[in-house]
């Protein structure tokens, strides 16, 4: 006989909407800005690689911080950290919206990464909190649905605004919603009283860690436009190795102060989801930057025609993110996760086939299976590693997943454009860059299918 889901409360639902509104919030901003860019590079006469920033910077700054985001959660309350979070987030959104100059602007947008990265993982310990442990499946289906329709929306939304009213209410928009989803927070979300209260920072594991994601992040996306040859690009990965090295010396020695804990990190069950969310990476960040050129390169598209050509991927990514979560109590995340591995898999093999004379209509098919396989695989994979630990550390968790998704994915843009800068066209560089896409993602199913475990009876490590 199946046994009945826990229904949920009132105030539950209501904290439930409260924290949707702030994945809306954080994931929008990832993508809202790619269509604004011509504007504000015309306002203020600024160039593509000046403007760029304005999207690499927040990227950056939050996939660096977001780790330490996720500790400082564990460690000091959750809902205390995202209200921190999201007052950081609003004060710089304010600022980017009244920016006289474009280093105004280009300051306040990182430094709005510092708010989304303290409200990200506090998101996600939220979410699971407040689902019943039997619902956890679709705590993580809300969470990747929400995400997917926002970075649906955002170019669209980013767009209109730009064209009917100014790029500066991209900013301005997020206060309102802000401000509803903090008020809804405060009054739906319970205070959490953390369990370990007597733990301190760890400064050092904080400082050598951003260190070396500052400079693996900068340096794969420096790499694209100038190579992975020239001397500053080798001087960064340099800093990085050294950093990398520094961190694990000092957190062997902070035993289970350090910043990212043993218990974490060695658990056997937590570290392959974030491995296989390294391999998956690299075919979803692809696939979002290459559509679009070779649409506007080969097809004659304008920058908004492009960015709605993504629109197919996220709306059914979104829809099965959903069925994933509804799916997760009856297949279990392996099961899950390797269909979407798999469709991602089969879904690059069929974008990797095009041609300069390819159209929208022949690429979308292949979109439609990617956006399949990453509504399934999205979710389950990122339900399987936060709930692989004890609930005192799924902020950490689900921030370490996150971090490795943007890293998989700069690394795999890094990889990819290299790919297509020393093809003889467009076309073939996509085409050879995403046969190997398809063959790392054949990689992670092969590492999902042995590795990563289901949630048992057991009690968390």
């Amino acid at each position: 006989m199946v046994k009945s889901k826990e229904s949920l409360t009132r105030k539950q639902y209501l904290g439930l909407i409260a924290l949707s509104m702030a994945i809306f919030l954080v994931a929008n901003d990832l993508t809202a800005f790619a269509p604004a860019l011509p504007a504000i590079e015309e306002e203020f006469n600024a160039d593509i690689t000046t403007s760029q920033w304005i999207i690499n910077g927040y990227a950056l700054v939050f996939g660096v911080l977001v780790i330490t985001g996720g500790r400082l959660a564990d460690l000091y309350g959750r809902r205390r950290l995202f209200i921190y979070g999201t007052l950081v987030f609003v004060f710089f959104s304010l600022l980017g919206g009244l920016a006289m100059d474009v280093r105004m602007l280009l300051v306040s947008r990182a430094l709005m990464g510092i708010g989304a990265a303290m409200m990200w993982p506090s998101i996600l310990g939220m979410t699971y909190d407040l689902m019943p442990d039997d619902r956890s499946g679709q705590a993580g289906g809300l969470i990747m649905t929400v995400g997917a329709l926002a970075n649906a929306v955002g170019p669209v939304l980013g767009g209109t605004l730009a064209e009917l009213l100014s790029w500066r209410w991209i900013f301005f928009i997020n206060i309102p919603i802000a401000a509803i989803a903090l008020l809804m927070c405060l009054k739906a979300v319970p205070f959490e009283v953390p369990e370990q209260t007597d733990e301190q920072i760890d400064y050092r594991g904080v400082l050598t860690l951003s260190l070396a994601l500052f400079c693996l992040l900068f340096a794969m996306d420096i790499s694209a436009q100038v190579g992975f040859k020239q001397p500053f690009v080798i001087i960064l990965l340099a800093i990085f190795l050294l950093s990398i090295c520094a961190f694990t010396m000092f957190e062997h020695r902070m035993g289970s102060y350090a910043l990212i804990p043993g218990v974490v990190i060695g658990n056997k069950r937590f570290l392959p989801t974030a491995v296989v969310t390294l391999l998956m990476a690299t075919s979803y960040f692809s696939a979002l930057l290459y559509i679009p050129q070779f649409l506007i390169k080969s097809q004659g598209y304008t920058a908004m025609e492009a960015g709605m050509s993504l629109i197919p991927l996220m709306i059914i990514a979104s829809i099965f993110a959903y069925l994933s979560g509804l799916l997760y109590d009856f297949l279990g995340a392996r099961s899950l996760a390797s269909i979407g591995i798999f469709c991602m898999c089969v879904g690059m093999f069929m974008l990797s086939h095009l041609k300069e004379s390819t159209t929208f209509l022949q690429l979308l098919p292949g979109l439609i299976v990617v956006g399949v396989g990453l509504g399934m695989f999205n979710p389950s994979i990122t339900t399987a590693g936060i709930t692989a630990v004890s609930s005192s550390h799924a902020s950490l968790a689900g921030a370490i997943i996150y971090m490795f998704k943007l890293s998989g994915g700069a690394v795999g843009l890094g990889m990819n454009a290299t790919i297509v800068a020393y093809s003889p066209s467009i076309a073939v560089g996509i085409d050879r860059a995403f046969t190997v896409n398809a063959y790392l993602a054949l990689a992670g199913l092969i590492g999902c299918l042995f590795f990563v475990r289901d949630r048992s009876k057991e009690v968390p490590e």
